[in-house]
């Protein structure tokens, strides 16, 4: 039987976290790449405003 990977957020505090996933395009070579986080729901704001800079 499969595990499904939210029910595991979403016991306890995992519903104060959001999955923040950031693409940057490579100057040299023009691939993107990608960064993923969990970040606290408090915070995503402040982390997508200094991803856009």
């Amino acid at each position: 039987m499969a595990k499904k990977a939210v029910a595991s957020l979403q016991k306890g505090g995992g519903k104060e976290y959001t999955k923040v996933i950031i693409t940057k395009k490579s100057d040299k070579t023009g691939a993107y790449t990608f960064k993923e986080s969990m970040i606290h729901n408090d915070k995503v704001k402040d982390v997508l405003a200094a991803a856009s800079k």
